[in-house]
């Protein structure tokens, strides 16, 4: 089962505002993209938020 979070946890996961998390949609590589899951309601995969903070921890 796919678990998703909305651009507010995913703000609280990092410890930034709203705003950013959307800045860095386009602007941080390989941040995940999120998926508009119906017409006002965009998530993003747990998973993919996951395997980037791995990737950043390990450069």
């Amino acid at each position: 089962m796919t678990t998703f979070a909305s651009d507010k946890q995913v703000a609280e996961r990092f410890g930034v505002a709203r705003t950013t998390v959307w800045r860095w949609v386009n602007s941080v590589p390989h941040f995940p993209k999120p998926i508009a899951l119906t017409p006002g309601c965009t998530r993003w995969r747990l998973d993919e938020l996951e395997a980037w903070e791995r990737a950043r921890v390990a450069k």
